[in-house]
């Protein structure tokens, strides 16, 4: 039997799921693991990557239920009583492993760390994945978990039905529901996994931001993260807090026909243009798209707050 199960769930991921079974294949953890791919409903050759990769991977066929189920079907086939939990997009660092079972001596539910791949040179609208400590979100591109607290807490719940981009909140969840039911956690930088760089235009950046329209939902359900991971707790984050006074800058400055009000918007001027700053001859398109992203953001947030009558801005 083996230690771990190392859990991949797969959609379309033909592009970067080699990397990671290859960094997979070159874990020194120790103890013998098993790799379990779940390929959910791709129509790419992502079964045929899976197929012929430098370590055994059983393969699992599901039908496009999402990452959440798709990590439980799993899980359902799964021999190892540590449970492994990294995706398709993702290369686990050689230590990957054997530091998240180490970790996972000592408790019950492990974050691991996640930076982007350090050959690639991210552009200013490029998405990626960074964790660098247990902020309550329970990253599940380097996550670790017992397998008799899986089973008990009932797996992952998909129960935001986000209709924007991909499912989230599942990963979250399970660990809020761990840490409730009194499963001890931590954080470790050694289980370290890179994640891929994907490029992305100025609009699809800017457009990303109409996610926030679930966060308020997020926050209501785990009211935890507005401690943990929010800012102020009613805010999602510092740059968040700026633009809302900024906002409210504007409006003073109208109303009272008056410029004194706008100094309010400095914050957050001086924060996007930091972030523009060091793109030098692209500075002015950062700029626009910084500040664009923050108003679509801040629209989301709002209607997000009056859907889920939970306030976060």
């Amino acid at each position: 039997m083996p230690a771990a199960s190392v859990i991949v769930p797969a959609h379309n991921a033909a592009a970067t799921l080699g990397a990671t079974l290859a960094a997979l294949a070159a874990q020194d953890a120790g103890d013998d693991f098993e790799v379990i791919v779940v390929d959910d409903g791709s129509s790419d050759d992502t079964a045929a990557v899976a197929a012929r990769a430098p370590i055994e991977v059983r393969l699992v066929a599901e039908t496009g239920i999402g990452p959440g189920p798709a990590r439980n079907a799993g899980v359902a086939v799964a021999a190892g009583e540590a449970l492994a939990f990294t995706d398709s997009d993702c290369s686990p660092a050689p230590g990957w492993l054997r530091a998240g079972l180490a970790a996972l001596g000592h408790a019950d539910l492990v974050q691991g760390a996640v930076h982007a791949d350090p050959a690639a040179r991210p552009g200013p609208f490029d998405r990626t994945v960074w964790v660098t400590r247990e902020a309550g979100l329970y990253e599940c591109a380097s996550l670790f978990c017992r397998r008799e607290l899986f089973e008990r807490l009932g797996g992952f719940e998909d129960w935001l039905g986000a209709r924007l981009g991909k499912p989230l909140a599942e990963d979250a969840w399970l660990g809020w529901r761990a840490r409730r039911a009194g499963a001890r956690t931590t954080f470790s930088d050694a289980a370290l996994v890179h994640h891929a760089v994907f490029p992305r235009g100025a609009g699809a950046y800017v457009a990303e931001r109409a996610r926030l329209v679930y966060f308020p939902a997020i926050a209501r359900k785990m009211p935890e993260l507005r401690g943990s991971a929010f800012f102020g707790r009613v805010f999602l984050s510092r740059r968040s807090a700026a633009f809302d006074a900024a906002a409210a800058g504007g409006i003073a400055a109208a109303s009272l026909a008056s410029l004194w009000p706008l100094a309010a918007a400095l914050p957050w001027l001086w924060m996007i243009g930091g972030t523009a700053a060091r793109w030098r001859r692209r500075a002015p398109v950062v700029l626009l798209a910084e500040g664009a992203a923050d108003a679509v953001g801040f629209v989301a947030l709002a209607a997000g707050s009056l859907r889920a009558r939970a306030l976060l801005i």
